[in-house]
């Protein structure tokens, strides 16, 4: 009978391949997989990887996410999940608690910094080489639901226990809002999600009332986000009318996007920095800034993203994100960098082939075509479209400020553990010896006994410095790293920066252009 069945259906199957749509042909040949294959199939992922196949042979940017890669790629743009609301690292195999959440779930019940969590729902989460990803999962629930973690607490013998009500945690994109020189702030976007706008106003505010006239924007390491929330910052630095951006495809009219004249940084001078990885909404500011001659640009050309993704949701969650348009700045520049349809593995090697062009150390070996210049539209200087944002000052990539050791520190995570460890013992001695951020800024040194441990124990992993002179090399840059990290965690991010940033060549350059 099965047979008989499977045989009537072929023929079926051949009866309907005539004049059929492109469509019905996919629908029969998944039909025919299902039914007639010599091995079961999971039908999901066979529809999902159709998808995926078709979507590869377009853009490198149209993708296909499953529920769980979309609630995990939207969470941190639409600013906010559902947990207990702490930041933390895994310290040997123990969650440790780094910042509880200001004014939120576990700050509510009495979770501290330097918390040891070894325990969700009385399942042991300490000790048994639970990934981090489970971790999270474990802690993160429905707003309203409860959850009881066992704690360890330095200096008390007795296991601790607390209830905590899962409620919505705020995620910021907005990395650090601080004034970097008299009447100059500095504010970082870390990606475009939300509630970047109203983080970003804040920012403001809290930078004006300590007299800021100038402004640095960086936008370093942006990937991009919601272009909306790009749109809205532009919109508060450019007068009534003043074009912002306009985005065209194929099937999407002109659509443009302009100023409304009401923004509150009409005046003072503005820097914008970038690098090879600021893309797509961070180059829609920068783009934005530059052509309307509102701002100068400072870094290295940006990524080159300008294709526009509108999101196509299905029942269960998943989700394809479908290039519909590109984005134009002021000037007509297109951003995008050039691509062959479904070629990504070259696209995807456009940052190494920039090391090895050189483009990163000089500007000399950037060349543009006359046929991609464009002017901005004040001063009439000239720009370049055909691949990312140049800017008006280039910084070069310095290879000897993070030596090759530094690199294999960090990425074996030596840095991070020998951070935790001493953040997690001298903590309260930090805070009563410096109660300021100002005083540990001007006199805190990580200890040499810490940094001399660090080195032995990458030295037992076979993690050595070629030489002396490259272990002397390496010691600036990692003692000023430790002391970012140190003060990344008695404080938040924007004293980390405050820090790391005193090295940094390409903000170093804004400040001494808005001199």
């Amino acid at each position: 009978m099965a047979l008989a069945a499977a045989i009537s259906m072929s023929a079926q199957l051949r009866l309907n391949l005539g004049d059929e749509s492109p469509v019905r042909k996919l629908n029969i040949a998944e039909m025919a997989i299902t039914n007639l294959y010599v091995d079961s199939v999971d039908e999901q992922k066979l529809v999902e990887d159709a998808i995926r196949g078709m979507l590869e042979k377009l853009d490198p940017h149209s993708s296909y996410t499953t529920a769980k890669q979309t609630r995990s790629m939207t969470e941190s743009l639409q600013g906010s999940f559902e947990g207990v609301g702490i930041q933390f690292n895994v310290a040997q195999d123990t969650l440790l608690v780094i910042q509880p959440t200001l004014g939120g779930p576990s700050e509510k019940v009495g979770i501290l910094a330097g918390d040891r969590i070894i325990a969700v729902n009385d399942t042991a989460i300490a000790g048994v080489k639970m990934e981090r990803e489970e971790m999270m999962r474990r802690l993160r629930g429905k707003k309203g639901t409860k959850v009881r973690l066992t704690v360890i607490r330095r200096g008390i013998a007795d296991k601790l226990t607390f209830v905590v009500t899962r409620d919505k945690i705020p995620v910021k994109t907005i990395d650090a809002v601080y004034m970097i020189r008299p009447k100059l702030g500095y504010i970082r976007i870390g990606s475009f999600g939300a509630t970047t706008y109203k983080e970003f106003m804040e920012g403001v505010d809290s930078l004006k009332n300590h007299g800021m006239k100038d402004l640095i924007l960086d936008l370093q390491d942006n990937g991009g986000g919601y272009m909306q929330a790009a749109v809205d910052i532009v919109n508060e630095f450019l007068h009534k009318n003043d074009l912002i951006v306009y985005t065209e495809g194929r099937r999407a009219k002109r659509q443009e996007y302009r100023a409304d004249g009401n923004g509150r940084l009409l005046d003072g001078r503005v820097t914008v920095l970038v690098n090879e990885y600021s893309a797509s909404a961070a180059e829609i500011v920068t783009g934005a800034l530059q052509d309307q001659d509102r701002a100068q640009v400072v870094g290295r050309r940006s990524f080159g993203k300008g294709l526009v993704q509108r999101p196509i949701e299905f029942k269960d969650g998943s989700m394809i994100r479908l290039t519909i348009a590109h984005y134009y700045t002021p000037s007509g520049r297109c951003i995008q960098k050039p691509y062959k349809k479904g070629e990504l593995a070259d696209y995807e090697m456009d940052i190494e082939n920039r090391y090895k062009h050189g483009e990163l150390y000089s500007a000399d070996s950037i060349h543009f075509s006359d046929s991609l210049k464009c002017y901005t539209l004040r001063r009439h200087r000239v720009v370049y479209g055909g691949g990312g944002i140049m800017p008006d000052f280039f910084v070069p990539l310095d290879t000897t400020q993070y030596t090759a050791f530094h690199r294999q520190l960090a990425a074996k995570s030596f840095i991070i553990n020998a951070n935790l460890r001493y953040i997690d013992g001298h903590r309260s001695e930090l805070r009563r010896r410096y109660p300021t951020f100002e005083k540990f800024k001007s006199s805190f040194e990580m200890p040499k006994d810490v940094i001399d441990k660090l080195i032995a124990d990458a030295a037992k992993d076979k993690v050595v410095p070629k030489n002396d002179d490259e272990l002397k090399q390496t010691m600036p840059q990692l003692k000023l790293q430790l002391k970012a990290l140190v003060a990344r965690d008695l404080w938040d991010m924007s004293q980390y920066f405050d820090i790391i940033n005193g090295s940094s060549h390409i903000v170093q350059k804004a400040i001494e252009i808005m001199k």
